[in-house]
């Protein structure tokens, strides 16, 4: 897709049409992988659906760079892969990347949008909690933690929210009444609201919270959330699988109900949590949307969803698993370029979903470039907001620090846990700003990157032309584009080093560079 193209069409409102399959896909044809593509093969075949042809080397390590990391190849990353002409370089790269300390941060931040994970109003966890809660979710990413052992722990613990970071998962909730505990812990474990079920199954979940108690200390902000010990008649409680329970004085009813929880029988754990990946890195879940799971919203693949289910519960909850059977899959690793309507191509997983980079992710990617950090601010310092400019957005821990680009590219303010928090929908505000911010124009100006990459060409159009294509698209210009931004330079008049930054003001400004393709 040509950028120059892709920027007209921008300023235009004219959807621009590939000219080839270059740079973008292989011309080889779907060829299934592993039990993933078997099975989304079958239900293509059932409804008359041509998949899409794998995608190019340079759009796979660039997507699965973003999908894994939250961040975008150095061009000598690209130039290795492309250059490597081993036939498992795909897998291989799945694996390092999945070891990564950045595998971490990425996923952090997306388990914080999830857990709410935010110092100021309305979730109130306060700055030290904010980072103790933080680095506990961090840390069990980093080492893989099994699944069922990271929701348990958040249950279960009691104690210090200071120095019990999990009990956190009780503070980080708007209300502290047991249904509102309820309704938190069905989102988050079940991917179920449980404004859809009936009034007595929601009182016989509450019932397992009802006993969730708070009390302050004496140091500043600290609270300890633990289970009520005063003497109580026996608890009548209802599993949402609508068996009954009684729950004696000496049992702690959310031991009980993550015994329940995270049992391999149970027929919400597993499958919410796998859709939920699927849909991180598919771009919609299997059930969809991946937190309205619910008898009328069934999956679009049965089979798959129970697939990934066995698979999680056979590899003892390593979600790490779950992302190399989804990665490493032909389903994953199609173009984004459909063979069929597009809305029902995307619904069903015939192709790879465009979508719009997260906005801390685009902000990272312009500051990589450009060199020159962000920066952020809390409208309610507590007791005092500092965050170095340097920071990647991706690991700002607290959702109440922010910064205006993030606000306008739709960051989630992390109040309520629901994936649609997160808004990832084009603005005409948006668009305005990559084509007319004096911000962009700054970075691009002064990159200290643009001025090494100059350089290292030593006054060559068509290599300074080929890095900067690397570094923001992260693959090479085709013929025809470097023939126009050759062109350019030289029928413009204007010095190389200007022509040089209108060039990677056109690329920062297509599609290829804002989203995922």
């Amino acid at each position: 897709m040509c950028a120059w193209i892709l920027y007209l069409a921008m300023i235009t409102g004219q959807t621009p049409q590939l000219g080839g399959i270059p740079p973008f896909e292989s011309g080889a044809g779907f060829v299934s992988a592993n039990r993933i593509d078997d099975l989304m093969t079958s239900m293509w075949r059932d409804r008359g659906i041509e998949p899409a042809n794998p995608c190019a080397g340079e759009v796979f390590i660039r997507r699965v760079y973003l999908d894994v990391i939250g961040a975008l190849p150095e061009p000598a990353a690209v130039r290795k892969f492309l250059e490597d002409q081993r036939p498992q370089k795909r897998a291989r790269l799945i694996d390092a990347l999945l070891k990564r300390e950045a595998f971490a941060d990425y996923w952090t931040m997306k388990w914080c949008d999830l857990l709410r994970v935010k110092a100021e109003f309305p979730i109130n966890l306060w700055p030290n909690a904010v980072q103790a809660y933080s680095r506990w979710i961090h840390d069990g990413l980093k080492n893989n933690k099994p699944y069922d052992q990271f929701a348990r722990e958040l249950l279960t613990s009691s104690g210090s929210n200071f120095r019990e970071p999990p009990v956190n998962f009780y503070r980080a909730i708007q209300g502290r009444e047991p249904s509102a505990i309820a309704e938190a812990a069905a989102l988050t474990f079940m991917g179920s609201r449980l404004d859809h079920w009936p009034e007595d199954r929601r009182a016989g979940m509450a019932a397992f919270f009802s006993r969730v108690a708070y009390k302050k200390t004496a140091e500043w902000k600290e609270e300890i959330v633990y289970v009520d010990p005063a003497p109580h008649d026996p608890i009548d409680a209802i599993f949402p699988d609508g068996t009954p329970v009684r729950i004696s004085q000496e049992q702690d009813p959310r031991q009980v109900f993550a015994d329940w929880l995270i049992s391999p029988d149970n027929p919400w754990f597993a499958r919410a949590i796998v859709n939920r990946v699927w849909s991180w890195l598919m771009g919609r879940g299997i059930i969809h949307e991946p937190d309205d799971i619910r008898p009328d919203n069934p999956p679009v693949n049965s089979e798959l969803l129970a697939c990934l289910e066995k698979e999680l519960i056979a590899s003892n909850y390593d979600l790490k698993a779950v992302f190399r059977l989804i990665l490493n899959s032909s389903t994953y690793q199609q173009s984004a370029i459909p063979k069929g309507p597009v809305p029902e191509a995307e619904a069903l997983f015939a192709c790879y979903p465009v979508r719009r980079l997260e906005a801390e992710v685009l902000m990272d990617a312009l500051c990589k470039f450009s060199g020159a950090g962000e920066g952020y601010s809390s409208p309610i310092p507590e007791p005092f907001t500092f965050i170095p400019k340097n920071q990647r957005s991706i690991t700002l821990a607290d959702g109440s620090i922010t910064s205006p680009f993030l606000e306008m590219f739709g960051r989630p303010p992390r109040d309520t846990g629901l994936e649609s928090e997160r808004n990832n929908q084009p603005s005409d505000a948006q668009r305005l700003h990559f084509l007319n911010s004096s911000d962009v124009q700054r970075r691009i100006v002064q990159s200290g990157r643009m001025k090494q990459l100059l350089k290292n060409s030593r006054g060559k159009p068509a290599p300074a032309v080929r890095m900067i294509y690397l570094n923001l698209l992260s693959r090479y210009p085709t013929d025809e584009e470097l023939s126009t931004a050759l062109k350019y330079r030289n029928d413009s008049g204007i010095p190389p080093r200007q022509a040089a930054e209108d060039l990677a003001w056109a690329l920062l400004n297509t599609k290829e560079f804002l989203y995922r393709h």
